[in-house]
């Protein structure tokens, strides 16, 4: 049971606030999380991590020197924002690029994304690392498409050691990644958690059972078991994590015991006692451990093991100091320091640049489109969310209304301020994923984000800036959404539209490019009709199975009808 909160809608905020007046020293509060408070050394990579809120130590609890630069903190098992991680981001960032790091969630997976999407926009290198230590949630040759729990730690840990040390954006990606391919976890749980004002857990073990292969969302475990005791227990937790042999084989090993709320230390040690002695016996020399809470799940009664194999470089950033308000080792941080940090970074109007008479044309026209693409999208809405509701939740054709809305609004106002192409379309894309909401709303977003990034707002746009921004776009949407062709998802149309518009080549003028961009919107149109034959594979609907059949996505169907309509407007 959670006792303590006020309104539980604000826990996950007021939580962040008393972290950061437990810390003053050490942490700044900002939109959406928390940043060290010294400013991040000028072109040093920025570490920011971070998921929904009730797995502190995870992941406010990691930011200072040694480890990560900035947290943003989502509500209570729900990933944050793309807002609050851009919002983040931007506090962290100072030269040296980003790395966004968070477990593999589709939420998460999403959001981060778009963030990664707007401050690529804006010049920032991004690149991405998802945890996916969980052995419980794919198989072994699917390894890095499993879900991240209490490997972020190490692996996270690894990044911050490697970015204190020096290393640029290349080679602190590198090496988080392969600490990811080199660790593995699972985790069980005897009792579920409680979300604050909520009478009940989120699940029930029965009595004298133990569920194993728990996520930390709160998520029951894969199977039931008899209650081991805690020698039985460590030995499925040993024999669970040694069964796959990682990339890096090695006799070292980083070792994490960790607490998901309710077990404590001395349950802990206990457990640990056996664990040390089986991995002993394996032939294995554990480096430093780590026992005690470190990615919790509020109040769950569980743990897990996690084991990270170690070579002479990975031992070495495990072992090196770190100094956050939940994580310490070592006694010195070496390595440049930041300086007090000046400005903060808060959401309002983003600054609008300098731009060209030409770039302001275009911008001009940009606006008129998306008037006339709102207009569409409303006289379309009824349908499109008639075809939602047949194995969906029926919201589509809204939330298109809600998104384009935003955009249109957005990129107006942009625009009688002065912007140029490039930031109406950037600044659209942030208001479509923050009006809408949803999956469909941040890839929209992502979509006007990336076309935009391929604009400039110092000349006007070109017919090759706008087919390449389009691309982009499309390849936005298959990398955050992770959807394929046949998953029936506006990628079904997306793909041969893109495959369509490449082949036409390089148009010599826009009314050219408005041409090739009606054909390939027919390709789109004929692929999104052919989704009513078959089931979904990916999102709410899949779930239903065969329910679907016989309906079109209506994801495919508005992305065919907008690229028609934007071929018609360009051509023109």
């Amino acid at each position: 049971m959670t006792y303590l909160f006020d309104d539980p809608t604000e826990f996950p905020g007021s939580a962040v606030e008393g972290l950061v007046a437990a810390h003053p020293e050490e942490l700044i509060g900002v939109h959406g999380g928390v940043v060290r408070r010294e400013a991040t050394p000028k072109g040093q990579v920025a570490l920011v991590v971070g998921g929904g809120s009730g797995h502190y130590p995870a992941f406010a609890g990691w930011v200072g020197p040694g480890f990560a630069h900035g947290a943003p903190c989502g509500n209570i098992f729900s990933s944050p924002s793309s807002d609050q991680v851009y919002s983040v981001a931007r506090n962290a960032e100072n030269g040296g690029g980003v790395i966004l790091g968070f477990g593999n969630y589709a939420g998460d997976v999403l959001h981060f994304g778009v963030a990664a999407e707007k401050l690529r926009a804006e010049g920032v290198d991004v690149r991405i690392v998802k945890v996916s230590d969980d052995v419980a949630s794919n198989s072994e040759e699917n390894h890095r498409d499993r879900r991240g729990i209490a490997g972020d730690l190490v692996v996270f840990k690894i990044a911050g050691a490697a970015i204190q040390e020096g290393a640029d954006l290349d080679e602190s990606e590198r090496l988080a990644q392969k600490a990811n391919d080199a660790t593995r976890s699972l985790g069980v749980a005897f009792d579920g958690c409680t979300l604050p004002g909520a009478d009940e857990a989120l699940f029930h073990v029965p009595e004298g059972k133990m569920a194993v292969g728990l996520g930390i969302h709160g998520e029951p475990g894969i199977d039931e078991v008899d209650m081991p005791s805690a020698e039985d227990l460590a030995r499925r937790l040993v024999d669970g994590v040694l069964a796959e042999t990682p990339e890096l084989d090695s006799e070292r090993v980083a070792v994490v015991l960790n607490g998901l709320g309710t077990v404590k230390y001395e349950e802990l040690f206990v457990v640990y006692g056996h664990v040390a002695r089986m991995l002993g016996e394996a032939g294995l020399t554990i480096v430093r451990p780590e026992v005690g809470e470190h990615v919790t799940s509020l109040d769950m009664a569980g743990l897990s093991l996690t084991v990270m194999r170690l070579d002479d470089e990975l031992e070495r950033l495990w072992l090196a100091p770190a100094d956050t308000p939940a994580f310490r080792r070592g006694v010195s941080i070496e390595g440049p320091t930041g300086e007090e940090r000046g400005e903060v970074y808060t959401p309002g109007e983003d600054p609008i640049p300098e731009a060209s008479e030409e770039s302001r044309s275009s911008a001009a026209r940009i606006v008129e489109v998306l008037e006339d693409l709102q207009g569409k999208l409303e006289e379309w809405e009824l349908e499109l969310g008639r075809m939602d509701a047949v194995a969906g939740d029926g919201d589509h054709g809204q939330g298109m209304v809600l998104g384009i809305r935003g955009a249109r609004a957005a990129a107006a106002k942009a625009h009688d301020h002065g912007a140029g192409a490039r930031t109406v379309l950037v600044q659209a894309g942030s208001a479509w994923s923050a009006e809408a909401g949803g999956t469909s709303g941040a890839l929209w977003g992502a979509v006007l984000t990336s076309l935009g990034s391929a604009l400039a707002d110092d000349s006007a746009v070109t017919p090759e800036q706008l087919v390449a921004g389009i691309v982009q776009g499309i390849e936005a949407v298959e990398r955050l959404g992770g959807a394929k062709v046949g998953d029936k998802t506006m990628v079904d149309a997306m793909v041969p539209f893109r495959e369509s518009l490449t082949s036409a080549g390089t148009p010599d003028d826009l009314a050219a490019a408005g041409a090739a961009i009606t054909t390939a919107a027919e390709a789109a149109a004929e692929a999104a009709e052919a989704t009513k034959d078959v089931a979904a594979h990916l999102g709410r609907a899949r779930v239903l199975g065969d329910k679907s059949v016989g309906t079109p996505d209506p994801g495919a169907v508005s992305f065919s009808r907008i690229a028609a309509r934007v071929g018609e407007i360009v051509a023109d």
